[in-house]
């Protein structure tokens, strides 16, 4: 394959395309022999073009939320909507229906964020301008997306087989750091003199979650705050930049409580827990999707239960998959504001 120049590549849409082109070649590339023999060197006339494209666009150097999903969509229909019927991937990996499945669930899950992030802006703007009226209609329709968001989740049961996903579709999206069966990271040609370690792609990829966080004000254990905020360095770096906005912005829970409105507080309540219900549906599905079919899966290889169980319960960005989200989901509850009642102190 030659090298290719990307020097003929004009503006950020291209530059996204192509990134989308390479990362999926490379990961294809990598995992083509399976999870417990990947490649260990990429040679230059992928990792170069890769490196220069990902410099221009500030993305680390593997795939990420943002080729997976973000950039890798269109309309059957150009003037149809973006429903599963409507769309399509660009770029795949084995896997047929069910990672398009996958793919397009997950897409939808940022559409369905769409209102709740214009809803974001406007909940920062009501409390520094101190208009109540505004802040509770931008955090009804908070609400009313984070709800949208999880039945969009909930299609992954209708569209994504969950053994397909462990055995096929989550290898192409492991990376090498924190990754047993590649602990000495991947050599980039022509890129790295010494190999380099990089978290494969994870939802915690999506700038959605950790903008909700910052503006309830979710402190989440200190191991899981550190691996989120890692994950922020794997995202667009204009998404990166909206969430430390959302992040500095003046401290909502503290308005919320001081407001003594309690339909301010109840539907800031409501937002807490919708986004704690979201949350618990992410580890239904990994528990379905990653636990259990790795239970499986193990059967049929007649392993032992203890073999391999490290990698099995890691998710595809590297964290122990069921703590992390377990404990990132029980912080969230924890933002509830409770309710004063007369005789508190």
């Amino acid at each position: 394959m030659p090298e290719l120049d990307t020097q003929h590549l004009k503006g950020h849409r291209q530059l996204r395309l192509a990134r989308v082109m390479l990362s999926h070649i490379i990961m294809g590339y990598v995992w083509q022999n399976g999870e417990t023999a990947g490649l260990k060197m990429l040679p230059r006339n992928l990792a170069v073009p890769f490196s220069n494209v990902s410099q221009i666009l500030g993305l680390p150097l593997i795939i990420v939320h943002a080729d997976l999903v973000l950039a890798n969509w269109k309309r059957k229909d150009p003037t149809g909507p973006l429903t599963m019927e409507n769309l399509s991937t660009i770029v795949s990996f084995p896997g047929g229906d069910n990672l398009q499945g996958f793919i397009l669930v997950t897409l939808l899950v940022e559409v369905a964020a769409i209102p709740g992030v214009n809803a974001v802006i406007r909940t920062v703007s009501a409390v520094q301008e101190d208009d109540k009226q505004m802040l509770l209609s931008a955090l009804q329709d908070l609400k009313q997306s984070i709800t949208k968001m999880t039945a969009a989740l909930q299609l992954m049961y209708d569209y994504v087989n969950s053994d397909v996903y462990y055995n096929m579709i989550r290898t192409f999206l492991s990376g090498w750091k924190n990754n047993p069966n590649m602990p000495e990271g991947m050599l980039y040609e022509g890129v790295s003199e010494e190999p380099l370690h990089f978290s494969g792609g994870s939802a915690a990829q999506s700038s959605v979650y950790h903008a909700l966080d910052e503006l309830l004000g979710i402190q989440h254990q200190p191991e899981s705050a550190d691996f989120l905020l890692k994950m922020r360095s794997y995202m667009p770096p204009a998404h990166n930049k909206f969430i430390n906005w959302v992040g500095e912005a003046p401290n909502l829970s503290e308005y919320v409580s001081r407001s003594e409105d309690p339909t301010l507080l109840s539907t800031f309540n409501q937002c807490i827990s919708a986004l704690t219900e979201l949350r618990s549906l992410h580890i239904r599905i990994v528990s379905n999707y990653i636990i259990t079919a790795g239970a499986r899966a193990r059967m049929k290889k007649n392993q032992t239960e203890n073999r391999g169980q490290e990698q099995q319960e890691r998710g595809t960005g590297g964290s122990q998959v069921m703590t992390f989200l377990k404990s990132v989901r029980d912080t969230c509850k924890e933002g509830i504001i409770k309710h004063n009642t007369p005789g508190d102190h």
